[in-house]
């Protein structure tokens, strides 16, 4: 497909544009890397990201209002209710994402010390990386030509 047959079609029915509509502000991104991390209780959160509690508030609810995150009710002893955050298997779907930015970073970012965190599997110990695959198996290099196509759900942009 040629570039400006490409630029006939909506870009807001883009999977790319819908997700970082979601989930493209950096404040949004930082919470959900340390959901994946086990921080789950607002002050802790507040506390680890340096984050202004409003804008931690509007972020957990906009991530619960999209589906990717829950709240659940804790009680410390002699304590009222409170609540922690909880990733939905929709919100797990992201690890992919939040993987490839931080091989991204570890790449191009990282000091000469290397990577500030590693991504073991629990399972072997080996690091994670997240990698393009194609479903025939074909395991995608960064140089490998792609093309994109419309899908089912494009439609062309309105005059």
């Amino acid at each position: 497909m040629s570039e400006t047959a490409f630029t006939e079609w909506d870009s807001a029915t883009c999977s790319v544009a819908r997700t970082a509509a979601l989930v493209g502000d950096a404040w949004t991104v930082l919470v959900l890397r340390d959901l994946f991390n086990g921080v789950r209780r607002f002050d802790d959160l507040a506390e680890h990201l340096g984050i202004a509690r409003n804008v931690l508030t509007r972020r957990l609810a906009g991530l619960v209002d999209a589906g990717l995150v829950v709240k659940a009710p804790y009680r410390e002893p002699g304590r009222r209710e409170r609540h922690e955050y909880r990733l939905t298997p929709a919100g797990r779907d992201l690890r992919i994402v939040l993987n490839a930015l931080k091989d991204w970073g570890d790449t191009h970012l990282a000091g000469e010390a290397g990577p500030p965190n590693v991504t073991r599997h629990v399972g072997c110990g080996a690091e994670v990386h997240a990698e393009l695959v194609c479903a025939a198996g074909h395991h995608i290099d960064t140089r490998d030509k792609l093309v994109s196509e419309p899908g089912p759900g494009a439609r062309l942009r309105s005059a």
